[in-house]
């Protein structure tokens, strides 16, 4: 006969507790229940494993070896619950991920803020990549996953849908346009366009816009990074246009950002490789970003009906 692991416990909490009544307790269960398993098990067995001596029980001699391996046995699993609470918390566990520079700038460290709620040991390792570095970055092995402003045909490469965003337009507080409820392409382009390259997955969404329109195109100061344009429209340099994720974190004392009139709807994506199943630790933190991606054009889609 083989123990199960309930009936390993119901005799080492007799061992413990010295009594019938006292496993019991121990246990949190009826006293009924662990009489019952105590006969069911001798029985199996064909040996006596307790005595009664002074009013406890007290393992027999022929059960000695049994009680040594149930010790043995209580010992392990002791050790494996603990394993299991460090892997809860999150400990001697990295999770490496990379990011494109616009949902990376508030989205992921929002994400990440949450993950070390759930996981508040774990270490991180977070880059920010072109779109073009994502492909060798997840092959490689550098890391998990990627979030991706841009879905790309990759046959090694898995891309899973994230959330929707859309284009804004920003300007100083005290531009001419702060104080309009929306703007169209061709008033855009009244103002010097201080911009991202036309080739990137924004910019060809309003390069696009443009083109239906016959309109000209003309980045008047050209910047890699959102963060970068943000100071410079600060600065009162001209109008940009930019995902609804970088500037989920801009201040209404310094710009105004005003929803754009023409469809400038995107959507982001979750990429890793295609031969490797998520942690449980990056599905975790995938869902926690579509989370705060989603409800963040939620509250900004509430916004504009009031505004």
């Amino acid at each position: 006969m083989s123990l199960t692991l309930r009936q390993i416990e119901v005799i080492r909490a007799i061992m413990v507790a010295g009594t019938i009544a006292g496993a019991a307790r121990l246990m949190n269960v009826a006293q009924p229940g662990v009489s019952r398993t105590v006969k069911h098990i001798e029985g199996s067995l064909g040996i006596k494993l307790f005595v009664k001596k002074g009013g406890r029980y007290v393992p027999t001699a022929e059960a000695r070896d049994v009680f040594v391996q149930i010790e043995e046995v209580h010992r392990k699993i002791d050790q494996l619950q603990f394993s299991i609470a460090q892997l809860e918390r999150g400990r001697d566990v990295e999770l490496s991920l990379g990011s494109v520079p616009s949902i990376a700038n508030v989205m992921v460290p929002r994400a990440v803020a949450k993950l070390f709620q759930h996981y508040p040991q774990i270490k991180l390792n977070f880059e920010i990549l072109k779109i073009e570095e994502a492909i060798d970055y997840l092959l490689l092995n550098k890391g998990e996953v990627v979030v991706m402003s841009y879905r790309l045909d990759h046959p090694s490469i898995v891309f899973e849908p994230l959330a929707r965003g859309r284009l804004v337009c920003i300007a100083s507080s005290n531009h001419p346009i702060a104080t309009q409820k929306s703007i169209s392409a061709r008033d855009i382009i009244k103002y010097p366009l201080i911009g991202i390259d036309p080739k990137d997955p924004y910019g060809a969404i309003m390069a696009d816009i443009f083109a239906r329109q016959n309109l000209v195109y003309d980045i008047a100061i050209r910047a890699r990074f959102g963060t970068t344009v943000c100071r410079l429209v600060e600065h009162n340099l001209g109008v940009a246009v930019l995902d609804a994720f970088t500037v989920a974190e801009i201040g209404s004392t310094s710009l105004a950002i005003i929803p754009i009139e023409e469809e400038t709807t995107f959507q982001t994506y979750v990429a890793f490789r295609a031969d490797a199943a998520l942690s449980s630790y990056a599905e975790r933190f995938v869902k926690l970003l579509r989370g705060l991606m989603e409800d963040h054009m939620n509250k900004q889609i509430i916004h504009n009906i009031s505004a």
